[in-house]
């Protein structure tokens, strides 16, 4: 029996009149009648008695009412839950972003998120992509979003899907004032003593910086600050002279207000983050995950 005629029963059963039943669901009395009776001879019970002033449901005509009065409710509750989902307002979201992406790109979809659907609940990790990574692994998150060149330079993307989200350049940055902005280029060296502050560094990234640095491979990397927290980085910058290693979309503010100054050095090959959107192979996202993707691979663009 479909989820028609049954709602043609449970009219049937409030209204207690073909007439009020048949203009309630929009028929003719003669069609409304004719699905009625289909619906008896279909299970082969009669479901009302035809008084001479109403209608009223028989024992049979009561079981299956019942019942018919939930399965339309259970309907209808799908319905709405589909659309919903449909439109992302059902669906939690959990996923991890890399120490750049916390600054240049989490605060834009964190807005969009609890602007446009503040019904649902988000929960985001902050770290480094070999906790986020271990952490998509074990489904606790449905992405992470971070710089990926030692992903795949040790081989570790196996089981991962990756597609980019674009590259953001850096430099070296100092506070105003600072004695290196007195020579209009450096040597990279030049940094040393003052201290290099940076969050941890892809191996590749490690190897370049000892090239510019002019250490040999074997060398340890003198790095005075090394934290993922990209803020403390920026303050412990511009309270000294320490040197910070960052992202130019990360210190766009502190540039603009002229709190930080990028350094002129001479023979360095253009810095950038190789930023990329991780998630687990096979395994689709949500419609609120989608979402997000999508949104943080648009602001992405505009921030390299």
């Amino acid at each position: 029996m479909d989820l028609k005629r049954m709602a043609h029963l449970v009219a049937l059963a409030d209204e207690r009149n073909f007439g009020r039943a048949a203009e309630r669901v929009h028929l003719s009395q003669p069609a409304f009648s004719r699905s009625v009776q289909a619906a008896e001879a279909e299970l082969r019970m009669q479901l009302f008695d035809r008084g001479n002033l109403e209608v009223s449901c028989t024992s049979a005509g009561k079981f299956v009412v019942e019942r018919a009065r939930k399965l339309l409710f259970d309907n209808r509750c799908l319905e709405r839950d589909v659309s919903l989902y449909r439109e992302r307002l059902i669906g939690d979201i959990a996923f991890g972003v890399g120490p750049f992406p916390a600054v240049t790109l989490l605060p834009e979809l964190m807005i969009e998120l609890r602007t446009r659907y503040p019904g649902i609940n988000s929960r985001v990790e902050v770290n480094n992509w070999k906790y986020l990574a271990e952490h998509l692994r074990d489904e606790d998150l449905d992405f992470f979003v971070a710089d990926i060149r030692d992903i795949r330079d040790i081989r570790r993307d196996a089981d991962l899907t990756i597609s980019s989200a674009g590259q953001q350049h850096g430099h070296f940055y100092v506070r105003a004032g600072h004695p290196l902005l007195r020579q209009q280029t450096l040597a990279p060296s030049a940094m040393l003593p003052y201290g290099l502050a940076s969050v941890r560094l892809p191996l590749k990234v490690r190897s370049q910086l000892r090239r510019l640095l002019g250490l040999n491979v074997a060398d340890h990397l003198p790095i005075a600050l090394e934290c993922d927290d990209v803020h403390l980085l920026k303050r412990v910058a511009q309270s000294g002279d320490t040197v910070l290693a960052s992202t130019d979309a990360a210190v766009a503010d502190e540039v603009r207000e002229g709190k930080l100054f990028a350094l002129s050095l001479r023979g360095v090959a253009p810095l950038y983050a190789d930023m990329g959107i991780v998630s687990l192979k096979g395994r689709s996202f949500s419609p609120m995950a989608a979402f997000a993707v999508a949104f943080l691979q648009e602001i992405a663009a505009n921030k390299k």
